[in-house]
């Protein structure tokens, strides 16, 4: 048995209005402080304007929050007793929020504890809504929450179906003037989110339509976004694009890019989206030289409009598709690119290797690497060689 889970979405043109039909008596925008310096703290807080509610603002959160940085928002929220909050960010945000209200709700619970089994009766205190301020994670779709074990260097991948947001408002202004990296970054993410959705093990008839979709829309619109980040067109799409490819995966699971992507970023401090958009390519090629027909490599690459021979050619055509995209948007192909030393890298490969291993993502692969193979795995990404085992 498996379930769908998804949030009321409210898109296009002028959704942050929804904001407007909340009722409640206090609300909490939980967000960063960049976001409140460029002034989309307060858009939120004027469009909840009209319901009369108390709007309070708590800005500390930080990218890769860590499980102190979790608690002591919870704190904060015990404190301010809303009944309503806003998550205001991209995906570290809205992870943190999740993991904020959680601990609101549940004040005696460890946030390494967080977990799908558990019932954790959320609600009692207050309601969720994500209003994301990039196009990529799909955070804003997805009960995941990922938080970072700052002393073990390690990136938690945490979750509870309860922290599913009620509300998720993609609203394009939000993302109009996102600069061209974060831009990049995140697109790519969600592109990976398309990807692995697709082809990890627990794919499914309910996720595979959105994820071919999302990766289709990346393809097509990211460019533009990237090239110009004023063009609404281009981040209407790219913004639903994201949510859509969160949409897919939260149902269906991601796989080794992403967990080689949370040991990088949890080691490195390489961001999320561009650390899992590096080893995709890398892990199609690894994944496709495993058990014969495993993969679903033709399919995608069908469905994007790319040869697709067979398995391997489908495969080879899907990763210089993507390298080409990576290309355009002068993202870093190796690790080397992301300015990490050898010394550093080899002195750190064990504990990649390590943590990619215990990823939950990991296991959710087609292929599934032993340690070792890991850090070969790793090195050929660092040195930017073909997968040839």
């Amino acid at each position: 048995m498996w379930i769908f889970s998804s949030p009321t979405i409210v898109y296009g043109e002028q959704a942050l209005s929804h904001l407007e039909s909340l009722s409640g008596r206090k609300a909490c925008i939980i967000t960063d402080a960049n976001l409140v310096k460029a002034g989309l703290a307060a858009k939120v807080a004027a469009a909840l304007a009209p319901t009369g509610m108390q709007v309070e603002i708590y800005d500390r959160v930080e990218p890769d929050p860590t499980l102190e940085a979790v608690k002591e928002g919870a704190q904060a929220m015990l404190a301010l007793q809303p009944d309503w909050l806003i998550a205001v960010g991209g995906g570290s945000v809205i992870d943190a929020a999740k993991a904020i209200w959680i601990l609101y709700e549940r004040p005696e619970m460890d946030p390494e504890a967080i977990n799908p089994i558990e019932t954790l009766g959320l609600g009692a205190k207050a309601r969720f809504a994500a209003v994301p301020t990039t196009s990529g994670t799909g955070s804003e779709a997805t009960y995941a929450i990922v938080l970072t074990n700052a002393a073990e260097k390690r990136k938690l991948g945490l979750g509870s179906r309860e922290a599913l947001p009620g509300v998720a408002i993609l609203d394009p202004e939000m993302v109009l003037g996102l600069p061209p990296r974060q831009t990049a970054d995140t697109g790519l993410d969600a592109l990976t989110h398309a990807v692995e959705g697709f082809t990890s093990t627990f794919h499914n008839d309910f996720s595979d339509g959105l994820c071919l979709n999302a990766a289709k829309l990346v393809f097509r619109w990211l460019p533009e976004a990237y090239a110009d980040g004023t063009n609404i067109e281009a981040r209407t799409h790219l913004h639903n694009a994201a949510t859509i490819a969160g949409l897919g995966f939260g149902n269906s699971m991601a796989a080794l890019a992403h967990g080689m992507g949370h040991a990088l970023g949890g080691v490195f401090h390489v961001p999320h989206g561009r650390a899992v958009a590096l080893f995709l390519p890398y892990t199609i090629e690894y994944c496709v030289r495993g058990e014969e027909g495993s993969t679903r490599y033709v399919e995608l690459a069908k469905f994007l409009g790319l040869h697709a021979g067979g398995e391997r050619d489908a495969a080879s055509h899907l990763v210089n598709a993507i390298r080409d995209l990576e290309a355009q948007l002068d993202q870093p192909q190796t690790i080397a690119a992301c300015g990490i030393s050898r010394e550093d890298f080899e002195r750190e490969l064990d504990l990649l290797a390590a943590n990619a291993l215990n990823d939950t993502q990991t296991i959710m692969s087609t292929r599934v690497p032993e340690f070792d193979e890991l850090k070969r795995l790793f090195t050929i990404c660092y040195e930017g060689r073909l997968v040839d085992f």
